[in-house]
């Protein structure tokens, strides 16, 4: 651990503590303490790959465009986003680098790439009108079939474009699509703190704005939503949101294709530095509920920058989609049971029952394809099958396991959704 991330981690452990108490704080910095004892290395593809990638033969390319807003940025972050940018090896793309500062700083970096290469577009807002307006004026520009957004101060992997090329390529009637990310030091030599993503799941998204980056999305889509400025620092989530609330489908690309560089002014190295992104984001949240007709509000959870939605009557009331909810089984201070995969892996198996495991997802709402008989609450419709498949358990774990995938089955045959909500239900094992 470098003297920086110490020195992070101790104002995180001090931001929580003031938050949440010092009981929590001292678990939560326990929890950090073991996830960085587990090394990271970001891996680039090989050589090999990217050549094939570079000398693939394309039928019917879509032009990708990458929109960049630009605001005062520092030459030596812009120069090496370009040059991220022209490392691609999928060819047809054009960047457009839409700058609202006042001076000729990113100007005076930019113009010689713009005279070198074509793909490079160069576009003087005028003023700062906001992130989400200077986005959407940079929009104005863009030509291609998907729009990727990229930060002026980050950095895409030399396949990211490839890669969203080849999903977009297998799935046509998708409007947006996202990949896995980490982030960088301000040098871009250190690479930390990777996000292995989940496919899109609402509920969990709900709790958190997992997407983040790489984000690309059909162009008629992101201009006919745009993004919109009462929402600045969660405009994206925002965005994403309403995607969602329109049923368009949403595609995960699970690899790293995004470093977001951590530096003293980014939000990547201090959540804290933008409280209004967090507020701007409980309200996108609300204005989702009241778009999807759910009688439901949100509120901040006890991690920076998550949400817990608040139903305002039985959750069976407000969404007739929900079969079931559940929460996590206890057992000697660990998690023994509770959200389960297909073939009856605990989904958290093992944690302390006082952790928030990985990106905090042990504690966050989630749609789940099974959940533990042992720890449930159900719809009216399920009562007499949930009755019957508890009674044929036995008090052994194989029992329970065995009850619950029957019992996940039956439900999701019927077209619901068991959705995990471990800060509403627990069942401790004595």
């Amino acid at each position: 651990m470098t003297a920086g991330q110490f020195s992070n981690g101790i104002k995180k452990t001090f931001r929580y503590a003031k938050r949440n108490g010092w009981r929590s704080a001292f678990y939560a910095a326990l929890e950090r303490l073991a996830q960085q004892k587990k090394r990271y290395f970001y891996e680039p593809p090989a050589e090999e790959a990217l050549a094939a990638q570079r000398t693939r033969i394309w039928e019917n390319t879509p032009k990708i465009s990458i929109l960049v807003p630009a605001y005062e940025t520092k030459e030596e972050f812009l120069r090496a986003l370009i040059g991220s940018v022209q490392a691609q090896t999928y060819s047809n793309w054009e960047l457009i680098i839409a700058d609202a500062g006042s001076g000729d700083q990113v100007k005076r970096t930019v113009y010689p790439y713009t005279r070198e290469d074509a793909r490079i577009n160069y576009y003087h807002l005028g003023e700062n009108r906001g992130i989400s307006d200077n986005t959407n004026r940079g929009l104005d520009f863009a030509g291609g079939t998907y729009t990727v957004l990229l930060d002026h101060d980050d950095l895409l992997t030399p396949d990211a474009v490839y890669e969203m090329v080849c999903a977009a390529k297998k799935n046509p009637d998708a409007a947006l699509f996202y990949s896995d990310e980490d982030k960088c030091d301000a040098s871009a030599e250190r690479f930390h703190t990777p996000h292995y993503k989940l496919d899109f799941n609402l509920d969990l998204f709900l709790t958190n704005n997992y997407i983040c980056h790489l984000a690309m999305l059909k162009t008629e889509t992101l201009k006919s939503l745009r993004l919109r400025p009462e929402y600045d620092g969660a405009q994206d989530y925002d965005l994403f949101l309403r995607i969602a609330a329109k049923g368009e489908r949403i595609v995960h690309v699970p690899k790293v294709l995004y470093h977001w560089r951590s530096h003293e002014k980014s939000t990547a190295d201090n959540p804290e530095s933008k409280r209004y992104a967090y507020e701007a984001g409980r309200r996108a949240l609300d204005d989702f509920y009241r778009t999807a007709g759910w009688a439901a509000h949100a509120e901040e959870d006890q991690h920076v920058g998550f949400y817990r939605t608040v139903y305002e009557k039985n959750i069976f009331e407000v969404r007739p989609e929900v079969g079931a909810i559940g929460g996590a089984v206890i057992h000697r201070g660990k998690i023994a049971g509770g959200a389960m995969e297909e073939d009856g892996t605990v989904r958290y198996d093992g944690l302390h029952e006082k952790y928030s495991g990985y990106m905090n997802r042990a504690v966050l709402s989630q749609s789940v394809p099974a959940l533990d008989l042992r720890c449930m609450t159900v719809r009216d419709e399920f009562r007499e099958q949930y009755e019957e498949s508890a009674a044929r358990m036995d008090g052994t774990g194989e029992s329970a396991v065995r009850e619950s995938l029957a019992f996940g089955r039956a439900v999701h045959d019927r077209g619901s959704l068991l959705i995990y909500s471990p800060s509403d239900l627990c069942y401790t094992i004595k």
